[in-house]
Formats: C-alpha cells, structure tokens, sequence
C-alpha cells in the first residue's frame, strides 16, 4: 500500500509546532538573530523539498539540520571575526522588564539558562565543532551519531569535540543565572554606586574576577580590550561617568537574554559632555556581586532593540 502524501499545509503546522524550539538551538549555536532565522528558514525548505513519510521523528531530524546549517555558519563567521574590531559579544535579546503577550518564540527561548549572556560568551570561545556537537549533545539530546554526520566525521571524533567543548564549559565556568530579586537590588545598587563616583562602594559591588566587555566592531565607543578586575572596572566607570555624564541618560531596565539589564538611547552631545551611542548593558551576577558587565553598543546587534 502507497504512503499517504502529507499536505505542505500539514507539514508547515508540524513546522510551526517546532519552531521556538529550532529557534533556541540555532541562536544558541550562532549568537546572532539573523543567522538563526535563516537556518531556521533554510531548515523548513528543506523539510518542504524531501518525502515526510521518510522521516521518523521530525523534531530531532529538524535539529540535525538546523545544527548542520548553524555549523556552516559559524565556520563562516570565524573568518569574518578575524577583521572584527574589539570583542565580539552574542547579539542581545531584549525583552520588556514586565512580561507581555507576545508572538517572539525567542522571547519565551531566552529564559532557559542556556541563553544567558554569559554561558553564550563562553560558547563563543569554543571551535566550531567543538560548539556544534557540545549544543547539540549535551542540550538537545542529539545522539553522537548523527552530529558525527553533521560534523563529517568518525563518531568517535564527535564524542571527542563534545568533550573538549564540555570541559572548556567547565573551566570557564560562567555564573548561573541570578534570582530576578538579587539581580535588581545589585543592579540597582551598582548604578547608583557608579552615578555617585564613589569608588570604594564601585569597588564591593564587582566580584574579584569581573570583566567588563564591549562590543562595537569600531562603530561606536566602547573599550576596545575586556577590562578585568574589581579596581580597573571601577575606575573605568566612573571615568566613562563624568566624561559622558551618563546620569543625563534615562536608562531603562530591560531583560537581556533573560537576565535583568539595561537600555540607554542615543543622546546627543551637550556644552561640557561628548554624545553618548545607543546601547544595551546586560550583567553576570556570581555570590552577590557584579561578575561580569556586557556592554553592546554595535548598532548592527540592536536593529531589534525598540528606540
């Protein structure tokens, strides 16, 4: 007897009901909106090009492909990181503070631990087949041996990336995520801290191994190199503080990958102080203290960013 033939409106509702989840795992490979919509994209026209009667189980061949498209992309952006000035930080995903109804699958992905900015940062560091098969291992559940077809390798050597992607994660060892609550009252603390200039409470409000990172591939100003350890942190703040006067900004508190940070528009230049580039701040929060400062200022990473 002859398979029936599914109707591409019935494949594309089957799409539709995997979608936030394909979401989530190409920006978590990526770190970059853009590239995980067009895998996510290039994944359902695939879908739409092969037999589905074929396919057993379509939420895990879905993220063998969507894996496999990440992978090409991210071999291509390791080349182009190589011309990119200063850090490079995953795109942000910002989100009102008060949850709202929304139709942004990535809205709802973003609150999984795993797309917290810092565990992303950490991510970035690794290869991309170390990336590829840890993600898709260790997250999503995708057995060695078809990320060694993804990867076109011996499924040993797919054992072996996931390891090594695996203990780089470990040694890194980002800050879990914060409870909302000691994320605002620290936050909240750390910019009046700062707005006041008063170095020492700067200073007992970072954590001993805080970085501070920007991210502006030289089209706005930010620092160039990441900045660590509580005294250079502090000091560089509250330098950026009064040469910008940065509490003429109104900085909104918004949701950074989930986590709480902030929003600061562009504000031109006045008499005394230089114009200061639109931004989102997100922050790593580890035993009470401010862990890490992410500070996002590349106008090509906030397109998505509500002015």
């Amino acid at each position: 007897m002859s398979s029936v033939t599914v109707s591409q409106d019935t494949l594309a509702e089957e799409f539709r009901e995997h979608r936030a989840h394909l979401l989530g795992v190409a920006y978590r490979l990526t770190g970059t909106l853009s590239d995980a919509e067009d895998a996510v994209q290039e994944a359902w026209l695939r879908l739409s090009t092969v037999d589905r009667n074929g396919i057993r189980d379509l939420r895990a061949w879905l993220t063998t492909v969507t894996g496999r498209l990440c992978l090409d992309r991210l071999r291509s952006a390791a080349v182009q990181r190589e011309r990119y000035v200063g850090s490079w930080l995953p795109e942000p995903v910002v989100t009102p503070l008060t949850p709202q109804p929304t139709e942004d699958p990535l809205e709802v992905v973003v609150r999984d631990d795993g797309m917290r900015m810092a565990a992303l940062v950490v991510l970035d560091k690794l290869s991309p087949e170390q990336r590829v098969a840890f993600v898709l291992h260790d997250a999503f559940s995708v057995p060695f041996e078809e990320i060694a077809e993804t990867l076109g390798c011996a499924t040993a050597t797919a054992r072996q990336y996931a390891s090594r992607g695996r203990k780089a994660v470990a040694d890194a060892d980002p800050p879990p995520r914060a409870s909302m609550e000691e994320q605002r009252s620290l936050v909240e603390r750390f910019v009046a801290a700062v707005s006041s200039g008063d170095l020492r409470s700067v200073v007992e409000l970072l954590h001993p191994d805080v970085a501070l990172v920007g991210d502006s591939n030289g089209k706005a100003r930010t620092t160039v190199n990441v900045i660590t350890g509580r005294e250079k942190v502090a000091r560089f703040l509250i330098g950026l503080m009064a040469k910008y006067k940065l509490g003429r900004v109104p900085g909104e508190p918004v949701l950074v990958n989930g986590d709480l940070g902030l929003y600061l528009p562009y504000t031109p230049a006045d008499e005394a102080h230089p114009e200061i580039a639109r931004r989102v701040d997100g922050f790593a929060v580890r035993d009470g203290k401010i862990a890490g400062v992410y500070d996002v200022v590349n106008p090509d990473k906030l397109t998505r960013v509500p002015e």
